[in-house]
């Protein structure tokens, strides 16, 4: 019975970290997008940080998207492999603690 809306707003304000996975499918999403607003405003603002990763997209896709977000450093499935992503992530994370 909970409002989606609150619970991503909740989650999105308690975290220090932001993963988004960029593909076609998520950019016609509307709560994708809603949700990858927060994360960009929480980002810009210091408050996160936000770990971009693109999946089965180009560079000229993401930049025709949001072309702030296609400046940011990002991982790609093309040149990278899952787990290579995920230990990079977790490498992140524990090194901001």
């Amino acid at each position: 019975g909970d409002s989606l809306r609150r619970k991503i707003d909740s989650g999105l304000a308690r975290s220090r970290f932001g993963v988004v996975v960029l593909s076609q499918k998520i950019l016609g999403k509307g709560w994708a997008k809603y949700e990858l607003d927060g994360l960009v405003t929480r980002a810009v603002s210091g408050e996160q940080v936000l770990l971009p990763i693109w999946h089965n997209i180009t560079k000229k896709e993401v930049i025709q998207y949001s072309p702030s977000l296609a400046d940011k450093l990002a991982r790609s499935t093309a040149t990278h492999t899952v787990e290579e992503i995920a230990a990079e992530i977790i490498g992140v994370i524990k090194n901001a603690n």
